[in-house]
C-alpha cells in the first residue's frame, strides 16, 4: 500500500532531526531528502488520481529565482517543480524550497497541484531567458577585478577572466523551458512551464506529451 502523506512528511521531519543530532551526514541527508520529497509529491497527487489511473512519465526539476533586489551573497529562491504524466492528464506540483524548513508540500511550503488533462493542450512553445544570476555574478566579479586591478596583481586577471566567462554563459546559453499552451477555462490561468528539459526524464516526458497530443488530435 503506498504511503500517506503524513507519514512520509514525519519521515522528512525525522532526517533533519537526525542532520541536526549529527547522525546524518550531509550528502547522505540530501538524498534521502531528494527520495523522500518525490514520495511526497507522488503520495499528494495520488489523492487526486483514480485508482486505475497509473504514473506513466514523470520529471522533477528545482528553479532558481534570481531578485536584482537581494544581495548578491544571499542564496537565490528556490523552486521545486515535479510533473507527473498518467495515461490521461498531467500533474503539476510546484512547491517553494525554504532553507532549513522540511517540505511539507502544503500550505505551508505554497505548494500548488495544478491538473491537466491531455485534450486541453493545444501545443508546447519554447521559451528561452537570459541567466540573470550568472549575469548579475559575472558582471559584479568583473567590475570588482577592475577596481581594484592595482591591489590584486595577478588575481585580477582571473577575476576578469570568470567574470566575462560567467556573462558569455549567461547570454550564450540562456535557459531554455517549455510552456504548455492550453484551454484552461480558468479566467486567470497559470502557465504550465516544464524546465530541465534537457535531462533523460525531460526529454522522456516531452517525447510522451507529443504522442499524446497526436492522439488527441485524430480523435
Amino acid at each position: 500500500m503506498p504511503p500517506e502523506p503524513e507519514d512520509l512528511r514525519k519521515e522528512i521531519q525525522e532526517l533533519y532531526a537526525k542532520r541536526k543530532r549529527g547522525d546524518l551526514r550531509e550528502k547522505g541527508f540530501q538524498k534521502l531528502l531528494t527520495f523522500f520529497t518525490i514520495e511526497l509529491y507522488r503520495a499528494v497527487i495520488r489523492k487526486r488520481m483514480a485508482k486505475d489511473e497509473p504514473i506513466e512519465r514523470e520529471h522533477h526539476s528545482i528553479q532558481a529565482h534570481f531578485k536584482w533586489t537581494q544581495s548578491l551573497l544571499k542564496e537565490p529562491e528556490q523552486e521545486a517543480c515535479s510533473v507527473f504524466a498518467t495515461d490521461r492528464r498531467l500533474f503539476f506540483v510546484q512547491s517553494k524550497i525554504v532553507p532549513d524548513q522540511p517540505p511539507t508540500a502544503d500550505s505551508r511550503d505554497h505548494t500548488r497541484v495544478i491538473l491537466l488533462p491531455y485534450d486541453r493542450i493545444l501545443g508546447m512553445t519554447v521559451r528561452r531567458e537570459v541567466r540573470w544570476g550568472e549575469l548579475g555574478v559575472g558582471a559584479v566579479i568583473l567590475l570588482s577585478s577592475l577596481i581594484f586591478w592595482e591591489y590584486l596583481d595577478v588575481t585580477s586577471w582571473v577575476m576578469m577572466g570568470i567574470g566575462i566567462l560567467g556573462i558569455l554563459h549567461a547570454v550564450l546559453l540562456p535557459t531554455r523551458w517549455i510552456e504548455l499552451d492550453s484551454s484552461n477555462p480558468s479566467p486567470n490561468p497559470v502557465p504550465v512551464q516544464i524546465h530541465a528539459v534537457g535531462k533523460k526524464s525531460g526529454r522522456q516526458l516531452l517525447r510522451f506529451l507529443r504522442e499524446k497530443i497526436r492522439e488527441k488530435t485524430k480523435t
